[in-house]
């Protein structure tokens, strides 16, 4: 499982260094990966073989789901396979590295199956304009969390 917030940086060439307390279980899953993002805001690494199960989802759906038409355009926009390599590092597309202002200091958090990478200052206002809610909570306290 992927957990945590760790900080890193993205090079002058794009390059994402894999923080060291992901690396291990990134790895367990081979050394390619699809990196995409829903918005542009953010980017998000999925080992392919995450990538492959959504993929799988996704092909049961009718060609004619609009919802299924809407996330797949965003992912193949501002996504691309890529491969780590030997010092640990993923290219950031450069579409979504423009979108998502992926330079400098990031943020590097676990969402248990990926990682979603954020600009740091655009990652602390979400954060900060996305409060918990009374209704979060009861959705929590309702899966026992």
């Amino acid at each position: 499982m992927l957990r945590g917030n760790y900080p890193a940086k993205v090079d002058e060439k794009g390059r994402l260094k894999i923080p060291a307390a992901f690396l291990e279980t990134l790895k367990e899953h081979g050394e390619r990966f699809y990196v995409t993002s829903e918005n542009g805001d953010y980017v998000r690494i999925y080992p392919m073989q995450v990538w492959s199960e959504i993929e799988e989802k996704l092909a049961r759906l009718s060609s004619h789901n609009r919802t299924k038409q809407k996330f797949l355009t965003r992912a193949n926009y501002f996504g691309q396979v890529v491969e780590m390599d030997g010092q640990g590092r993923v290219l950031i597309p450069p579409v979504l590295r423009e979108a998502a202002q992926m330079k400098g200091e990031v943020d590097v958090l676990g969402n248990l199956t990926y990682l979603e990478v954020w600009n740091h200052a655009r990652f602390l206002k979400n954060l900060n304009k996305s409060p918990i809610t009374p209704e979060d909570e009861k959705i929590l306290d309702d899966l026992g969390i």
